[in-house]
């Protein structure tokens, strides 16, 4: 079990630290047009949590972005998943705001781009755009639909996301909410 952790803790930090690096590279370049509001920077820590304390991803990693606002922390499952998109130089762009709580322990945290949820049952999982606005629009994590249980994902024509509850598509530019029967 610790083994998995230390090689759950390697790969987060390996995935920041390219991540830091593609950063830094974009920081480096002379490019005059960029809009500098909306650079973000940051900073990565990897602790082993102690025997038996554990937060949402089991491992102690956080990373703090700079932004306009201050510093905001991004930490646990969500990290992972901030990281798997590209990080702040990914869709999700910066973090809006520290992590939130959501119904039934869930955490929920908003970045420029979209959201990440997580809950235990059903992961982490990105949230944006129309399909986003529409699942917000049917209670978000209290409605009817409850928790993402996947990602966007590519359809014919459009994207879909699934929910606990149910599924929002986005197809030829009119979103569809289906719940379960």
């Amino acid at each position: 079990m610790e083994m998995h952790h230390f090689a759950r803790r390697t790969a987060g930090f390996t995935a920041v630290t390219a991540a830091a690096a593609l950063l830094l590279a974009a920081g480096c370049s002379n490019d005059d047009d960029k809009d500098k509001s909306s650079a973000a920077s940051m900073t990565t820590t990897s602790a082993a949590a102690a025997h038996g304390e554990e937060h949402m991803s089991g491992a102690a990693e956080e990373t703090k972005i700079a932004t306009q606002g201050g510093d905001v922390t991004v930490s646990g499952i969500i990290f992972d998943k901030y990281v798997q998109s590209g990080g702040p130089t990914g869709p999700l762009g910066a973090p809006l705001k520290e992590d939130e709580d959501a119904p039934n322990d869930g955490k929920w945290q908003d970045f420029t781009g979209g959201a990440v949820v997580w809950s235990k049952d059903s992961g982490a999982h990105i949230v944006w755009g129309e399909i986003r606005q529409a699942w917000e629009d049917n209670g978000g994590p209290d409605g009817k639909l409850g928790y993402p249980t996947s990602d966007e994902k590519d359809i014919p024509g459009g994207k879909q996301s699934d929910f606990v509850g149910g599924t929002i598509t986005w197809v030829d530019g009119v979103t569809t909410v289906t719940p379960k029967s």
